[in-house]
């Protein structure tokens, strides 16, 4: 079954670059919406409310983009797809963008014919117990059952870890994870292993959180970003920027507050005013007008922001700059100059 899903996704993913060549900025203004990939529902990242509504880190880089492009962050239709659903849904067309955690791997950028625009979460696989187990360690684990959803680097990573480690286990395999979560609470697994910060905004949602722990170990690397298709540079751009505008921000200390007065008139910094359009026309070189960066900046703040407020120590996910604090502060979160 796997191997029908993996050769279905190749053959979708063919078509990508007959859909990209139409011009999705085009196709984005015409529909007055940006359709956005995300995941089935991660609380923290992308998920929907009662009301419907949807909110998270992944969804303000979606909302972000719209803003940029369309004038308005709200202006986005949020398509829920899978591990398994997502590469069919940005190669066909059906949505002009993934934002949801996906993993940047050479196949992925290469062979499925996808862009990976940056990196807007660095991650690393780990494996979740209840307490009540008594294991400290990811290595005490021959012989666990194991949920974990397919079509991910998550397979393939389980897999390789337990035979490096002469370990054996027995797979539970589920597609979202709201069913991992459920096989997990009801006991049908004795693992869940997936990204730690999906690990972390799981273990937020339960009734009782402190009866389950994180194991210390991290046994992959797992950069997260924005993918578009190939054969769109325009578009890739427009998604790649935007992205790199939220990170600058950051840098350049302008937030949702000050971003209004920041643009209204020019400052000393140079790159500050190239960034909000104050100077220069960076804008146009996107197709887009002056204000894109100013309207992305403003919609959910920037990066710093967007990461506190969804994701943040101060929220309930409860995580960590770590290695996604600024690059000034010790982590790997860098961009490009606007220049």
């Amino acid at each position: 079954m796997k191997k029908s899903v993996f050769l279905g996704t190749l053959a979708a993913a063919s078509v990508a670059a007959g859909v990209a060549a139409a011009g999705t900025l085009d196709d984005v203004k015409a529909a007055g919406e940006l359709k956005c990939g995300v995941s089935t529902g991660l609380v923290g990242f992308a998920a929907a409310d009662a009301n419907g509504k949807w909110g998270g880190f992944d969804v303000d880089v979606c909302r972000a983009v719209a803003a940029a492009v369309l004038g308005d962050g709200s202006k986005v239709k949020f398509v829920p797809t899978t591990g398994k659903t997502r590469f069919t849904a940005l190669a066909s067309g059906e949505v002009d963008m993934l934002a949801r955690n996906t993993t940047w791997t050479f196949s992925r950028d290469v062979d499925l014919k996808f862009e990976f625009v940056g990196v807007n979460y660095y991650d690393g696989q780990g494996f979740m117990v209840p307490k009540a187990l008594g294991v400290t360690s990811a290595k005490d684990l021959d012989g666990a059952t194991v949920c974990i959803q397919t079509g991910t680097t998550t397979e393939l990573n389980l897999a390789d870890f337990f035979r490096s480690n002469n370990i054996s286990y027995e797979p539970v395999p589920v597609e979202t994870n709201a069913e991992t979560q459920a096989q997990y609470l009801a006991g049908a697994c004795d693992v869940y292993t997936t990204d730690a910060s999906g690990l972390a905004a799981t273990r937020a949602t339960f009734e009782n959180p402190d009866d389950h722990t994180v194991l210390p170990e991290i046994i992959s690397k797992e950069p997260l970003g924005p993918l578009v298709r190939h054969g769109d540079n325009q578009w890739g751009d427009i998604v790649r920027w935007t992205l790199n505008a939220l990170i600058t921000a950051e840098e350049l200390n302008i937030t949702s507050a000050n971003v209004a007065q920041s643009s209204a008139a020019a400052g000393n910094n140079p790159e500050v005013n190239r960034l909000l359009g104050t100077e220069g026309d960076l804008g146009a070189m996107l197709g887009l007008d002056k204000a894109w960066a100013s309207r992305a900046i403003a919609n959910a703040g920037n990066y710093g922001e967007i990461f506190a407020t969804n994701i943040g120590e101060g929220s309930p996910i409860g995580i960590a700059r770590g290695l996604n604090a600024p690059w000034t502060d010790g982590g790997l979160i860098y961009s490009p100059p606007f220049r």
